[in-house]
């Protein structure tokens, strides 16, 4: 048989469903030298082959096929009786199924969620949301399935998990956090399992999980908020947030995963060293299950360096709208979910107070430097949402306020606590 090329760039997860089918079937697959995308995937000859340009396109002695899911299946056929394909009818249908739910449930959630903070679409904080709602909700159910199970259909990899694996992978790598996949364990150890699997690690190599939900990129946010308030919030005293050098190029297309971009210090790994570990005083709050306030508030102002950090409460603006409880709830959570660009530089608790409608939404932030960070005001459009005030924390009172809110004291205000989130 003639040599399949196909025509895609090394870094593209669609591509990687055909590599590691082809790893696994005994089939040569070549992958395409020099491909740019923007620039290959434009020619006459590409363009005859799939005339919108998508990548990957796979070459065959037949004739050219385009939509990675088409192409995986067509390799995996080549081998009669492959097992990638399940053992009887139902076996078929399932491996099917899945194969649907990684791509309508899975892949086109992670997508919609990383291409406007990539710049390819607009950024739309209210869509955004829903987004990672529709996602949270397609990995809860496959967390749910893979609790007591290894593999989506039968007891051996099918094309199935390699579909949804290398959708996964896109999740993972560029803009699911531990804190975000934490959520769905059985998930996680099911990408973990399937992505050090020999077959999959040739293709793939050493898979890390990213740190951080990247920032919008400049320009591209179109934040929706009911005023266009800045949070009251002092002069800002830390280094100015270095500008990003300019793009020497436009951005690649939707199907191609854009190349790791160096990223640029953050002014705040710039400010003079503090004795206050901010991992340290997490690990204290998350390891201490009695005598909180003991232990737990004693060690946090041991350890608070008033000049490193600073104590800010927020409250937010609009409570009187807060007539539904898992609204309001969810409401935090995305606020929550938005932070995560800040955790090396904060810790927050969040409590949502009242046992009746409406219900109150108050917090104690802790942040690296003397200000709101600038970053955290720019990309996080919910700050907008909240009065900010810095705590003075000679005055007791404020201590005191601030001790309550960290180990979530009940009463609080004269009201119980509808519930208590942290961010950490």
């Amino acid at each position: 048989m003639a040599p399949l090329v196909l025509h895609a760039g090394k870094t593209n997860k669609n591509a990687f469903k055909t590599l590691i089918v082809a790893e696994f079937s005994g089939v040569k697959v070549n992958l395409v030298e020099n491909f740019e995308m923007g620039v290959s995937n434009k020619t006459p000859e590409f363009l005859r082959w799939n005339p919108i340009g998508k990548v990957p396109v796979l070459e065959t002695p037949e004739g050219p096929i385009f939509e990675s899911n088409a192409i995986a299946r067509y390799v995996t056929k080549l081998k009669a009786d492959n097992p990638l394909y399940g053992s009887s009818l139902i076996d078929y249908a399932h491996i099917e199924q899945w194969i649907d739910f990684a791509t309508l449930e899975i892949d086109a959630n992670i997508g919609g969620w990383l291409r406007p903070r990539f710049g390819r679409a607009p950024y739309l904080p209210p869509a955004e949301e829903a987004t990672i709602s529709a996602l949270k909700r397609g990995l809860d159910a496959l967390n749910t399935y893979l609790a007591s199970k290894t593999y989506l259909v039968g007891d051996s990899v099918t094309l199935a998990d390699i579909i949804l694996t290398c959708n996964l992978y896109m999740g993972f790598s560029r803009i699911m956090t531990k804190s975000f996949t934490s959520e769905f364990p059985h998930v996680e150890r099911y990408f973990w399992t399937l992505v050090n699997q020999p077959n999959f690690k040739k293709v793939l190599g050493e898979v890390k999980q990213t740190e951080s939900v990247p920032p919008v990129e400049s320009g591209k946010k179109l934040a929706q908020t009911k005023e266009k308030v800045k949070p009251k919030v002092e002069p800002k005293k830390e280094v100015k947030k270095e500008k990003e050098p300019p793009k020497a190029e436009a951005a690649p297309a939707v199907e191609e995963e854009a190349a790791p971009k160096p990223k640029a210090k953050n002014p705040l790994d710039l400010l003079p060293p503090s004795p206050m570990i901010l991992d340290d005083w997490k690990r204290l709050y998350s390891n201490t299950k009695t005598n909180f306030r003991e232990v737990a508030i004693k060690g946090f102002w041991d350890m608070y360096d008033p000049e490193g950090y600073s104590l800010w409460f927020c409250d937010y603006k609009y409570n009187d709208e807060n007539t539904v409880s898992f609204v309001t709830l969810n409401k935090v959570g995305g606020f929550l979910q938005r932070m995560d660009l800040a955790r090396k530089y904060a810790f927050g608790k969040m409590l949502i107070i009242g046992s009746t409608p409406p219900f109150k939404v108050k917090g104690l932030w802790l942040f690296r430097g003397q200000e709101i960070p600038q970053f955290i005001i720019d990309e996080c459009y919910d700050m907008e949402l909240y009065e900010w005030k810095k705590v003075d924390i000679s005055d007791e009172a404020q201590k005191e306020r601030a001790s309550q809110m960290i180990e979530d004291a009940e009463p609080f205000d004269g009201e119980a606590l509808l519930d208590a989130k942290c961010f950490k």
